[in-house]
């Protein structure tokens, strides 16, 4: 359908994101995609003077050895809230002392982006890789930090208990359904109608919504039938897609998490799959 300056020409591709939903749409425009704008979450953050500051003060009320840093988005929105209190030189201090664990690249910037260093960097940006470098230390007594950004991991930190260490869960954001759930209905009703040619997914909430809300609406089989028939699912990373790929279906992940690429290979992929 497209040619070599915009190889999207003719295909129709819904974004699902909240955050930076224009720049990925602007993206997929200028190679000529057409746009379907539908997020499936919404992003709340979390008052600095509630669950946030009670996790901080926790924090703070004695060393720590490790900080699991989850998202960049979170860690940045932990350190501004703590900075808004009057916390932030404290805290900064306090990580300081740590070793502090990067999920993947955007974390690892937000660390930097703090004035702290990271001491590793998951090379696969996986929870999962995470967890086996904790797993693999003597974590008995130790304290280690879980930076989570909306959903809770409870897997993530009973393992870390079962083992013997104090896990502190600092809580950020937490997701909920859209602001405009209609928009969500209609993007599903384009894709079981056999009119959107993609999907793009840049977090792993709105790829869940986007299934639970079919699923409570009552339309859950004819969307996964249309997306089984032909439908290119577009992941920004490996996390993002789990929950897609544990409901059985299949998706691309460009080599790197980031938006641009994402694109880049829609573009690739898209046009050969047709």
């Amino acid at each position: 359908m497209g040619d070599t300056d915009e190889p999207l020409r003719g295909y129709t591709v819904g974004v699902t994101a909240e955050r930076k939903a224009e720049e990925l749409a602007s993206l997929l425009e200028r190679r000529g995609a057409g746009v379907l704008r539908a997020p499936a979450m919404h992003t709340i953050p979390l008052p600095a003077d509630g669950e946030l500051a009670e996790s901080t003060a926790r924090v703070l009320a004695a060393e720590v050895d490790y900080v699991v840093v989850t998202t960049g988005m979170g860690f940045r929105g932990w350190m501004e809230a703590a900075d808004a209190s009057g916390d932030g030189a404290a805290l900064r201090a306090r990580l300081s002392r740590a070793a502090l664990l990067a999920r993947g690249a955007k974390a690892r910037g937000a660390v930097r982006g703090a004035g702290l260093r990271e001491t590793w960097s998951a090379p696969s940006e996986e929870t999962r890789e995470v967890l086996d470098y904790l797993l693999a230390r003597d974590l008995r007594g130790r304290r280690v930090v879980v930076q989570v950004h909306g959903e809770p991991m409870p897997w993530f930190r009973q393992r870390l208990a079962e083992v013997g260490a104090e896990v502190l869960a600092v809580t950020v954001y937490r997701w909920t359904d859209p602001l405009e759930p209609e928009k969500l209905d209609e993007l599903v009703d384009e894709v079981i109608a056999g009119r959107v040619h993609a999907l793009t997914f840049t977090s792993a909430p709105a790829a869940r919504n986007l299934l639970g809300r079919a699923e409570r609406t009552g339309r859950l089989d004819r969307l996964r039938a249309a997306l089984h028939d032909g439908v290119l699912l577009g992941c920004v990373g490996p996390v993002t897609a789990a929950p897609l790929r544990e409901a059985g279906l299949s998706c691309v992940l460009p080599e790197r998490a980031r938006n641009t690429s994402l694109v880049r290979t829609l573009a690739e992929r898209l046009p050969s799959a047709s």
